[in-house]
């Protein structure tokens, strides 16, 4: 029986988790389809998701429809849950893009349809809520797929067509792929294997209009669906990836795993690799779930998703087995909020928030002990809200939120090199690196270009490992570094005093050097968070909204007007535009609408200001010194980063450094 794990992804609203239950409906998994606005959709399983009318928590299902075993994951919709989203799409064979008639692409719809492409998910596109276009007849389809076209970017279909045969859009399909054209040109069609490798491959996005509140057409979609899934063979070897962590209202901590070889077996161990450091464990239990109910099996092949306890380790992201490691997210959060205890101890909230961050590791959970605050890194105000909601009902604890901040970034504009030396009595390690600037987005790479015979390869993995364990904070405010490709280009151990830690002390010297060294060339940058902005305003509030935007350092294309409604979208710092959709409702009296998607890290608009209001001293951050210990007459001592370099004990000749070769991809990885 054919199989695949399937993703319902969309804007909020666009009715996606409607359409979770018209299918499960159609396929007969359930008797009754619920409804979101009365709080009983099947997959909505958690008050908070019913109350509010909005998925913020994946959740599976799976059932046998057309000789196919479909295992379904809900996604939430809403942008202040889009990183949840983006762990689920990693589990994903399909997604299932749901785009509603008359709404059609939002800003979010296009960021889940770029992240889909990042992670190489093959899509199909769902048009939601047909029933309520006005004359939806076969000029409306043809409008909606030009404006899906446009907005992503992509040779769109029309699904229907394709599996029917229309010669018009076997051509259209067949056009994107030099094989697929000679078939065409030869037979003047395409096989059902063709279609489905252009699906697969991404080369063709199928869409299917319908209705999933009234049931309208959705049986066709669940039957092309399974029509168009490939068969895939996986490795014998086991291996998977945890894409969620949760715990059960009993406290129980469970890992949703995608098994992506071999075979999961109940009782059997796993490993994998935490903060550097290698770990061992038991499964205990191995579970299939179907919204909130569960039952326990004894393995599960590749290819399924389960849910596993015992896993104490793992977080989501996490790999097993033979998996290799995954890309880092690309979304993260932009704001930064104290969380303040009301008649709560601190103690008990700092734990609290921990147990949620080790669930969803963006939380970005810190203790600042020399001021006494709690801090969060939050996504939006209602992620703010919904956090607010678990701390009082899964912990007890009533919370306020002081003011959000803005979570800045750091980089490097050119390359610098740093050394970082340990030597007090009986230890030993020096560390030299360097740092390049990447581009915007990419995050944090490394390698090494120093040879095995200046410094043993365990060692050299010792130090990468270092690299990736934390966020190494900038000199400018002391915010994360990033976009950066950091290299180690030599180093030196010694046979009898080198310790683990001491590369690790190294090591973090080492880059915190080389950022000083980069600050006082001028060549460190402020990163701020930017958003992309969509503005409609009524006509005549056009030289209003105009102003704003410029007033906030925007980049934005000529407004569109049509008729008396007037559109601007651009981008925007994030600091800026926080608080702007009240504005815009004030002085449009509740006609004006402002749509709000992160669009990436950027330089920021009011750096001087920024640095200037940090008041942030590098040196005098300890836990983060630039400065170096070197060791003479049998005690250590302190060496200045300014002075570092001509007291280390390697030098370019000495590494034996040579060019970066492909040959060195193989010890490349990135965090």
């Amino acid at each position: 029986m054919k199989q695949a794990v399937v993703g319902l992804v969309a804007h909020v609203d666009a009715g996606k988790t409607t359409l979770a239950e018209a299918l499960l409906a159609q396929a007969g998994a359930i008797r009754r389809t619920g409804r979101v606005d009365h709080g009983d959709a099947h997959l909505d399983t958690d008050a908070m998701e019913r109350s509010r009318g909005i998925t913020i928590f994946s959740q599976q299902t799976a059932f046998d429809v057309h000789g196919v075993h479909l295992m379904l994951l809900d996604a939430p919709g809403h942008v202040d849950f889009s990183a949840e989203a983006e762990r689920t799409l990693q589990a994903l064979d399909y997604a299932v893009l749901v785009v509603g008639a008359t709404d059609g692409v939002q800003a979010h719809t296009e960021t889940m349809w770029e992240l889909l492409g990042r992670y190489g998910v093959p899509v199909m596109v769902f048009v939601n809520k047909m029933d309520l276009a006005v004359d939806a007849d076969d000029a409306v389809r043809a409008e909606l797929l030009d404006s899906l076209r446009q907005r992503l970017g992509a040779v769109v279909v029309d699904g229907a067509a394709l599996l029917a045969g229309d010669a018009e859009t076997l051509e259209d399909a067949a056009a994107t792929d030099e094989q697929a054209l000679d078939e065409y040109l030869a037979s003047g069609s395409l096989g059902r294997a063709t279609v489905q490798r252009l699906v697969a491959e991404r080369l063709v996005c199928p869409v299917f209009f319908g209705s999933a509140l009234k049931g309208a057409s959705v049986g066709e979609f669940l039957e092309g669906l399974c029509e168009l899934v490939v068969p895939r063979a996986w490795p014998q070897d086991f291996a998977a990836r945890v894409y969620k962590v949760s715990r059960n209202a009993r406290g129980e901590r469970l890992a949703w795993v995608k098994v992506t070889g071999g075979v999961l077996r109940a009782k059997s161990m796993v490993s994998g690799v935490d903060r550097g450091e290698p770990w061992e464990e038991k499964i205990d239990q191995v579970r299939l779930y179907d919204a909130e109910s569960y039952q326990t099996v004894a393995e599960v092949p590749a290819g399924r998703i389960c849910t596993v306890t015992g896993l104490s380790h793992v977080v989501p992201g996490s790999v097993l087995g033979a998996e290799p490691r995954g890309l880092a997210p690309a979304l993260a959060p932009v704001l930064s909020y104290q969380v303040i205890p009301q008649g709560c101890d601190v103690h008990a909230l700092v734990r609290a928030l921990r147990e949620l961050a080790d669930e969803d590791p963006l939380l970005g959970t810190s203790w600042q002990e020399e001021l006494g605050e709690v801090h969060v890194q939050l996504m939006g105000a209602v992620q703010r809200e919904v956090l607010e909601d678990r701390l009082r009902e899964r912990f007890g604890l009533a919370v306020a939120f002081g003011p959000g901040g803005i979570l800045y970034r750091e980089t490097v504009v050119a390359p610098v090199r740093g050394v970082g030396h340990f030597e007090p009595l009986k230890h030993y390690a020096e560390v030299q690196l360097l740092i390049e600037p990447l581009s915007r987005g990419v995050g944090l790479e490394v390698g090494t270009r120093c040879p095995e015979d200046a410094l043993d390869r365990n060692w050299q993995r010792l130090v990468l490992t270092h690299v990736l364990e934390r966020e190494h904070r900038g000199v400018l405010v002391g915010a994360p570094i990033a976009d950066v490709r950091i290299t180690l280009l030599g180093g030196r151990a010694h046979a009898k005093h080198t310790e683990g830690g001491d590369f690790r002390q190294a090591t973090y010297r080492a880059i915190r050097q080389a950022l000083m060294e980069a600050r006082a060339a001028g060549a460190c940058i402020l990163l701020e968070p930017w958003y992309r902005f969509y503005l409609r305003v009524p006509a005549e509030k056009i030289g209003r909204a105009l102003a704003d935007v410029q007033r906030m350092s925007a980049a934005f294309d000529p407004p569109k007007i049509e008729g008396d409604i007037a559109e601007i979208s651009g981008s925007a710092p994030a600091s800026e535009m926080r608080e702007y959709a009240l504005e815009v409702a004030g002085y449009t009296g509740g006609r004006g609408r402002l749509r709000l998607e992160f669009a990436g890290y950027d330089t920021c608009h009011d750096a001087d200001a920024v640095i200037a209001h940090a008041a942030y001293e590098p040196e005098a951050d300890l836990p983060n010194t630039p400065d170096s210990v070197f060791c003479s007459h049998g005690a250590g001592y302190t060496v200045k980063w300014q002075d570092v370099p001509e007291h280390a004990h390697v030098t370019v000749e000495e590494s034996g450094l040579r060019p970066w070769r492909a040959a060195d991809a193989s010890f490349f990885s990135r965090g």
